[in-house]
């Protein structure tokens, strides 16, 4: 622990991008394979249908991350703030609420699913051809809404101390599990569809497994005890409220998918299909850079509540520099090698090519995603949670559905396609103008940084 501060505190930016963001950077492309092992090996089965149907049930699955990182990323703020102010016994208070508030909505959660699958998936998009393994997939993921939960939420609250090595750790276990049942599995014993969901809750079991551990044997501040949880307003508000951006961020990001699922079924499944594979491509960027600004949040959250503007400051404008540089980089190389990319998924001439065109969409806005990301960081990172939550709704709800339907409306699918990366622009805009206003605010209170 004392190690851990010492370098959110005092440590160089490149010791705590090795620390901090490289961690989490090989959570975030852990968590890339491990949502690309699915499609991947469902692909080989040669089904675009099957493709489709894992394809739906991707939002609902997010739903599900969504309800994990109101607890996760609220939690991990709110400790990474009281350890700047030295306010242990509510890191105690705040991990104990955080985990059985994780256990009670993945319980909900998976009981609300498991009882609607075969309504839920029509809701989302499936179809005749798609509708029986859209079903299956969603009550198998039910079944495992508790542990997946508290995956979620404590790979996050783990990293408020820095401890990004064994959250790092745990997503690895999950993932390699699940990469060894996937073949196993859904061509081995010819299990498809099913095969996929079982994979993934077998994966999501080890990594709670290991954050079950190393909680109750490796970190001292932390509690699951029931005697630490506290209903009090200083610990649920501030976890609720900075969880909330984030959280409505990916809820409203899934319901928004939702609805593109539904325009893209309308086209057919082969386009569903298409952009299932070329989301995972754009998948790599996008989860990379959160990655970064997540793995520097602690630092970030650390420094603002010690007062140290001066050093607050400097990790913002180099982090911001760094996911320019990373995202500029990785765009080029999915454009050059986008038509290997889609054709690894799936060997179908119609979606490769369609595939394509998605992949060239979604990478428009790739070297500056990263600003966007880093918007919403630093906004829900020093406890401004009506921002953080404001560019959330914008950049998934009140943004994104309009300018979905009404680039439908006027260009049919090839809008459909583009309605993301214009989306994004907008969103940083706005993003970008309400941290400049928090900024300020900032400055006035603390003139002499």
């Amino acid at each position: 622990m004392e190690k851990n501060e010492q370098i959110l505190k005092q440590g160089s930016f490149g010791k705590m991008v090795l620390h901090l963001c490289v961690p989490t950077i090989v959570i975030m492309l852990v968590m890339v394979l491990y949502n690309m092992a699915d499609t991947y090996f469902i692909g080989k089965t040669g089904d675009p249908n099957k493709i489709a149907a894992v394809s739906l049930c991707g939002p609902v699955f997010s739903i599900l991350s969504g309800l994990g990182t109101l607890f996760g990323s609220g939690g991990c703020t709110v400790i990474s703030l009281a350890l700047g102010k030295k306010e242990y016994e509510k890191i105690r208070a705040v991990t104990s609420v955080c985990f059985y508030g994780a256990l009670a909505l993945g319980l909900l959660f998976g009981v609300a699913v498991f009882a609607n699958a075969s309504g839920l998936g029509g809701l989302i998009g499936a179809d005749a051809d798609t509708l029986a393994d859209t079903s299956t997939y969603l009550r198998i993921l039910a079944l495992g809404g508790p542990v997946i939960l508290f995956g979620n939420v404590f790979n996050n609250l783990i990293r408020a101390d820095g401890a990004a090595k064994q959250s790092m750790i745990s997503n690895g276990l999950g993932t390699i599990l699940n990469i060894i049942l996937d073949p196993l599995l859904i061509l081995g014993f010819r299990m498809d569809v099913a095969g996929a969901a079982i994979a993934t809750v077998a994966g999501n079991v080890a990594t709670c497994l290991y954050l079950l551990w190393y909680v109750t044997r490796k970190n001292k501040l932390y509690s699951l005890r029931l005697r630490d949880v506290s209903l009090k307003k200083e610990i649920l508000v501030p976890i609720l409220t900075l969880g909330l951006p984030l959280a409505c961020s990916t809820i409203l990001m899934s319901i928004s998918h939702v609805f593109m699922n539904q325009m893209l079924a309308s086209y057919g499944s082969l386009a569903v299909a298409a952009h299932g594979v070329a989301g995972k491509v754009s998948m790599v960027i996008s989860m990379l850079a959160m990655g970064i600004c997540m793995g520097m949040q602690p630092a970030i959250s650390y420094n603002y509540g010690a007062g140290d503007y001066k050093r607050l400051y400097r990790i913002l404008r180099n982090l911001g520099i760094m996911t320019v540089a990373v995202g500029g980089v990785l765009t080029a190389d999915c454009l050059a090698g986008k038509g290997v990319l889609v054709a690894a998924f799936i060997d179908h001439a119609q979606v490769i090519e369609l595939g394509e065109k998605m992949v060239v969409a979604s990478m428009l806005m790739g070297p500056f995603y990263g600003l966007y990301q880093l918007c919403t960081t630093f906004l829900q990172a020093t406890g401004k949670a009506s921002y953080a939550t404001l560019v959330a709704i914008l950049n998934k709800g009140l943004i994104f559905l309009p300018v979905l339907f009404g680039m439908n409306y006027l260009w049919g699918l090839t809008g459909v396609m583009y309605a993301t990366p214009v989306t994004d622009f907008l969103s940083l805009l706005a993003g970008a103008a309400l941290c400049f206003r928090w900024n300020r605010q900032i400055f006035e209170k603390n003139q002499s940084f």
